[in-house]
């Protein structure tokens, strides 16, 4: 397998094409990489599920970097509050909205995630244990911060990033494991509906 230093190049490949529905042209030379084709057309769920709990606070930690920058945390919102997969794809374009060095830590987090998934199975996942975690961390900032609620609310999405941002906060401080659950909670399901947690 290997390293992330030699998967650099290859991480901005993946956050500079889109992905297809087919495994892409150059399958020969990703499975010299080695990786597993399918994992790149994988749903973005079942990535999350098989990378460790260190590999995704390392995803986590690069959106809460990104997200501390008004002018990016816009672009990450969208990869959380939409609708739909949430696949490399997806990540591709959160990444597009990023500066240059949060796009190279960001396109790292992503290229170990996938990494990742190539080699372990599905990893325990407990919905019910993620969103209790998830409410941990809401009531702190709903402490911290009095429009925190109302901005999840805001459909004009300016309040809602800045409550993401000030939710993201919040996460950053709870153990590892907890950021992973939140993580893969926001990921599969999305603030707007993850976020009902929190009301």
């Amino acid at each position: 397998m290997p390293s992330l230093r030699r998967l650099l190049p290859f991480a901005f490949l993946l956050l500079a094409v889109p992905v297809h529905a087919t495994p892409p042209a150059t399958t020969p030379a990703l499975e010299q990489l080695g990786f597993d084709p399918a994992v790149l057309v994988a749903d973005g769920r079942e990535l999350l599920l098989r990378a460790p709990d260190r590999t995704i606070d390392g995803l986590f930690q690069a959106v809460h970097a990104a997200a501390s920058s008004p002018g990016e945390a816009a672009a990450l919102c969208g990869l959380f509050d939409g609708g739909g997969a949430r696949g490399v794809a997806d990540m591709n374009a959160a990444a597009q909205g990023l500066a240059p060095e949060s796009r190279e830590r960001f396109a790292l987090a992503v290229a170990e995630v996938l990494v990742e998934a190539t080699r372990n199975p599905p990893q325990p996942f407990d919905a019910d244990e993620a969103r209790q975690a998830l409410q941990r961390a809401g009531a702190t900032a709903a402490i911290l911060h009095e429009d925190f609620l109302p901005g999840l609310q805001d459909d004009a999405g300016d309040g809602r990033c800045r409550s993401f941002g000030m939710l993201l906060d919040a996460v950053a401080e709870r153990p590892l494991g907890e950021r992973a659950a939140v993580t893969r909670l926001l990921l599969h399901e999305g603030l707007s509906r993850a976020a009902v947690a929190l009301r």
